[in-house]
């Protein structure tokens, strides 16, 4: 009986989701940096706010303290930087699931994210199509010298309304 119930145990513990919290890393299609989302849970629930955008030359010169592209698909046009575009992420056993913005078209599309060893899958969905894109762990080398981490606990989710 303890070896059965010892073996259940660790099946699950196989199958349970894990923390998708923390920096992200997106890379456009020619593998550069393209944004650095950071994934914070409030009150049980994750959120995905971009903390900075990249220019074509690799640059973050865009970011939550020094904001400068706006958003043309959010209602009231706010600054990309500083917006939550993943909302509403819950755990469903093996992955999570809620919304995601996209905010230059204001499109908002359903969304599975799982974590998978330095990276995270997520996958925007429109009824069963749907691509998914690999973000990769994001450390202090992908910030600008002298970039202050946000102390995402601090965060409060802002959920934007499409146009």
């Amino acid at each position: 009986m303890r070896r059965l119930l010892v073996f259940i145990l660790c099946f699950c513990a196989a199958f349970a989701t894990e923390d998708i919290g923390g920096f992200w890393k997106s890379l456009n299609d020619q593998g550069n940096p393209q944004c650095i989302f950071g994934i914070y849970e409030h009150q049980g629930v994750y959120y995905g706010r971009i903390i900075g955008t990249y220019d074509d030359d690799g640059v973050m010169r865009d970011t939550i303290y020094k904001p400068s592209s706006r958003s043309a698909g959010v209602a009231g046009n706010p600054y990309t930087c500083g917006l939550d575009i993943i909302y509403g992420l819950v755990d469903n056993g093996y992955r999570y699931a809620g919304k995601i913005l996209d905010p230059t078209k204001g499109n908002v599309y359903n969304c599975e994210v799982w974590p998978s060893v330095g990276q995270l899958t997520v996958r925007g969905k429109l009824l069963i199509f749907g691509k998914n894109i690999t973000w990769y762990a994001a450390d202090k080398s992908d910030f600008p010298k002298g970039f202050k981490l946000p102390e995402m606990s601090q965060f409060v989710p802002s959920i934007p309304q499409a146009n």
